[in-house]
Formats: C-alpha cells, sequence, structure tokens
C-alpha cells in the first residue's frame, strides 16, 4: 500500500513539474558557449530547475529559430485597423506616456502592426545593451568575415579583464567555478576576467552595466586593432585608451555602437547611444549625442533580427538565443500568461529625484523610464513582437507592464486561428 501510495505521489508530482529535457536549453549551451552559469544549471535539483525555468524557458537548443527568415521584413507595414482597435481598447487606463508597437508574425497569417506613439522618444536604459550586442556582433562579423566558426570560437576562448570600465553597478553576476562546483554572486570589480561570450551573458542575461561598458569595449577594440585582436592584452588594451584624444575615442564608440543600427534602416531619432553604462567606462570614452529610443526603432531591429539582418543571419540567431536564456523573468516577461510560452527579452529602466526629494527605487518623480521589448512564441503557435515604453513619475510600473502582457496576448490569442504544426520559418544554424 505505501509503495502504491509512494508511486502515485511521483506521478502526480511529474505531472506537476514536469523534467526537463537532457538536451534542454539553456543547459546544452554550455558546451557550446563556456558560459559556466549554464553548466551550474545542471548541477540544480530537479525540481528547483523547474520552480527556476517555466515551461516555456525549457525548449531545447534547436528550436530557437528566427521566425521572418523565409519573409523578410523590408519595412514595417501600415497598421491593421483591426488590431489597433483591439489595443485601442485595452490601453486607455494606462498613463498617456505609454508607447506601444506590436507586431504579429504568426504563421499562416498576413502579418499585422499596430503601433502607439511610435516616434516618442524615452531613455532607452538597458534596452540599449541590445545595440552594444549589435555592434559587437557587427566588429566580430567584419574580423571573420567569411568564417562564422571563428566568431564564436574567439568569444569561447578568449578571456578579457574588466578593468576600470566594469565599476560600479548594483546588478551581481553569477560565479561558478565548474571544477569545484562553487556558485556565487556579487558586483563585477576590476579584477574579474572572463570570456567574451560570458561578457556578453553578463550584459544580456542579468542586465549587468559593467559587462555592457566591457562589451562596447571590446567592439571598439576589434574596430581599431582588426587582426591584431585576438592577441590584444589587457596592457595594450588600456595604453590605447590612454594615449588616444578624447574626441577621437569619442567619434570612434559612437560609430561603433550606432553605425550598424543607421545600416538597419533605424535612424538618429528612432534609437541611438550615447553614453557608456558605468562611471569607470564613461571616464574613459567620454559620452556623444545622449541616448534615445522609440517602440517604432525598436520594432524594427526586432523584425531585422528575426529576418536575419541583425549584421547576418548567425549573428541574428546568437542574439536570440542568448536573448532567450536570460537569468530569470522580470516585468513584462513575467506575466503568468507567457509561461508556457518561449520569450525572448529584455528589459530596461532609469529613474531620478527632483532636487532635494527622495523617491523610491524605480519610482522617480523626475523621470522614470521603464522599457521592455519582447518576441513571443506561444505553444499554438502564435508568434508576435512588442515594444513597449513608458515615463509614469512615483510609479513603479512593472505591474502595468506584466498586466499589459496579459491583455496584449489575450488580444493576438484571440484573432488568431493558426496551426501550431506550420512551418515557423527556415531558422538558420
Amino acid at each position: 500500500m505505501k509503495m502504491r501510495l509512494a508511486l502515485a505521489l511521483l506521478i502526480l508530482v511529474l505531472l506537476v513539474y514536469p523534467s526537463v529535457p537532457a538536451d534542454s536549453y539553456p543547459i546544452d549551451g554550455y558546451e557550446r558557449s563556456g558560459i559556466s552559469r549554464l553548466q551550474y544549471l545542471t548541477t540544480m535539483d530537479s525540481s528547483r530547475l523547474v520552480r527556476q525555468l517555466r515551461p516555456g524557458a525549457r525548449h531545447p537548443l534547436e528550436y530557437v529559430r528566427l521566425n521572418l527568415m523565409a519573409k523578410p521584413v523590408q519595412e514595417l507595414p501600415e497598421p491593421d485597423e483591426a488590431l489597433q482597435k483591439e489595443l485601442e481598447d485595452i490601453l486607455p487606463i494606462f498613463h498617456k506616456s505609454y508607447s506601444l508597437a506590436v507586431y504579429d508574425m504568426t504563421p499562416g497569417r498576413e502579418p499585422r502592426y499596430a503601433v502607439r506613439n511610435p516616434d516618442a522618444g524615452y531613455q532607452p536604459g538597458s534596452v540599449g545593451k541590445l545595440a552594444v550586442a549589435t555592434a559587437f556582433f557587427c566588429e566580430l562579423e567584419n574580423l571573420y568575415v567569411d568564417d562564422v566558426g571563428k566568431r564564436f570560437d574567439l568569444m569561447k576562448k578568449k578571456v578579457v579583464k574588466a578593468g576600470p570600465f566594469g565599476v560600479y553597478d548594483h546588478h551581481t553576476i553569477p560565479r561558478f567555478d565548474v571544477e569545484k562546483e562553487r556558485y556565487a554572486r556579487s558586483r563585477v570589480n576590476e579584477g574579474d576576467e572572463f570570456t567574451l561570450y560570458e561578457w556578453v551573458d553578463h550584459m544580456l542575461s542579468v542586465s549587468n552595466n559593467g559587462a555592457a561598458s566591457i562589451v562596447w569595449r571590446e567592439a571598439i577594440l576589434m574596430r581599431v586593432f582588426g587582426d591584431k585582436y585576438p592577441d590584444l592584452t589587457y596592457e595594450e588594451m588600456m595604453d590605447y585608451f590612454k594615449k588616444v584624444p578624447w574626441a577621437e575615442k569619442r567619434d570612434i564608440a559612437e560609430d561603433v555602437v550606432n553605425g550598424p543600427l543607421r545600416d538597419m534602416g533605424i535612424e538618429h531619432e528612432e534609437w541611438r547611444l550615447g553614453t557608456m553604462f558605468t562611471r569607470g567606462a564613461s571616464g574613459i570614452v567620454p559620452p556623444k549625442g545622449g541616448s534615445i529610443g522609440t517602440v517604432h526603432g525598436l520594432m524594427k531591429w526586432m523584425t531585422a533580427l528575426e529576418s536575419g539582418k541583425v549584421i547576418d543571419a548567425p549573428s541574428s540567431l546568437e542574439i536570440k538565443r542568448l536573448m532567450y536564456m536570460t537569468d530569470r523573468r522580470i516585468r513584462y516577461a513575467y506575466s503568468k500568461s507567457l509561461d508556457d510560452a518561449a520569450v525572448y527579452f529584455k528589459s530596461g529602466s532609469l529613474y531620478g529625484c527632483k532636487p532635494g526629494t527622495s523617491c523610491g527605487k524605480y519610482r522617480g518623480n523626475r523621470m522614470n523610464y521603464m522599457n521592455s521589448i519582447a518576441i513571443v512564441e506561444q505553444p499554438d503557435g502564435t508568434r508576435y513582437a512588442v515594444a513597449l515604453m513608458s515615463n509614469v513619475l512615483s510609479r513603479n510600473s512593472a505591474y502595468d507592464h506584466q498586466l499589459l502582457a496579459t491583455r496584449i496576448d489575450n488580444v493576438l490569442r484571440k484573432t488568431n486561428n493558426a496551426d501550431p504544426s506550420e512551418s515557423l520559418g527556415d531558422g538558420t544554424e
């Protein structure tokens, strides 16, 4: 009797907490990338792993594909009247500062686009780290135009030191000693050394500002040193930044990070970065031109990504993989409606208080930007991209973003009757 009861309980547990497949991603990403955080997941107790990774975050590596490779987007279409009305109906309760763009790319349907306040400019915050990733993969492609394997091999093998670029940021990074199986989290310090792959992962998975400045720095160095970059030492790197005039460093940094966006047809006023993400970095490379983002510009980037046009198809796919294996889902992506969906996302925020006042975290009374972009792939075949930006003073908008995610998902799934067995596009390896 006890044995039958135990067996029944085991079956119940397996139904409630389905096991993660052995080749599940991001677990299977370690061998390919060398990102030790992914290896750490394999050491977790299975029940703890299931609690950390929602069902939609447990797809195998081969699942991650580019949805628009078969029908690349040349330019965003005019807003679809029906979809526009559906979305307008859910927006009135939200603050007038909200900007929103939605692109429906569900297989078997004509693409649909809807947008609100497309040209309103916001400080992009950490969403801008996707521009840094774009710059990094652009310079990597320039380094090895005809050899994709060498690009990822360099990312896996080249170790770089943080130096002053890595400080300071409150976001902690994961540290896992693969040999001793020891895990910890702490802030980046100047002596930290990681591979290029891991710095990019720190930038996107936990949104570390120091990592973003370091990845931007490495993109600059690839541009400057070309085929000498793979063997560039820390001392040579620091010597370069000490000797080069400020104006030259400023102009190169701006062109490296914004040039690829312009090549994709994203205009200066639609999305740009002007300042590195840490004081240590901006004290070495001066800012230029300020930073701004619009939902229209961000949507151009997402449709280019799905079309294999963020640099090239291998780069687009790798960036999408990195967006999938984030440390945890927050804000927009935290919506329970997205639990079973594969979600590729990045969020960002920036808040500040008026002089002489105090305000809570993410509750700025001078500025209070909160931004999210997400590509959502539901099990029923619904596929869409969302760009959401807001600046609601004195209010943490995280819950509002979650609520909007739920309502937008309801609208898209209600108006789609897709066959989930239809092709998701060619993807690319």
